[in-house]
């Protein structure tokens, strides 16, 4: 699983020019799943998102997470996070989740969110969608699963 975080102070996405999804101050996750993935990785990525101090304290330094400043998720889903750009100019995504267990993945995600923080919007998973942001810093973070926690056998 893979996770781009940008924190911001608003975002928003939008589907045939109506918006779906916005939030305030928070964090807008992209948000790439593949075939190796699991729920426990889901649950392990949204709680290290959700814990993340990224947001200043009083003092300018990067001490609060989310629920201290209440802030929101806009989760996107990013098949193109696994985009392997080695052979060629055109991108192959053979290591992107097959569709349906990705999208079941992507929801579980959310859910996982939900239970650790207020509020979760998000876009529509594989939908062409429009994603307006004001970064905030800007303040830019990629989460790898496989950096965070390891290969399969030695999450434990």
């Amino acid at each position: 699983m893979k996770a781009v975080l940008q924190r911001v102070s608003q975002a928003s996405v939008d589907i045939d020019g109506k918006t779906v999804g916005e939030i305030g101050r928070g964090f807008l996750i992209l948000l790439g799943v593949s075939n190796e993935d699991t729920e426990e990785l889901a649950e392990r990525m949204a709680d290290k998102i959700c814990r993340l101090r990224i947001f200043e304290d009083e003092n300018g330094k990067t001490n609060l997470s989310l629920a201290d400043v209440g802030g929101a998720l806009l989760v996107v889903s990013q098949f193109t996070l696994y985009a392997d750009c080695k052979k060629g100019n055109r991108p192959s995504f053979i290591k992107a989740g097959e569709p349906a267990r990705a999208e079941q993945l992507y929801e579980y995600f959310m859910e996982c969110c939900k239970k650790r923080t207020g509020k979760v919007e998000h876009g529509s998973f594989g939908a062409e969608m429009k994603v307006s942001l004001c970064n905030d810093g800007p303040f830019t973070l990629v989460l790898d699963s496989r950096e965070l926690f390891g290969s399969g056998q030695d999450r434990h």
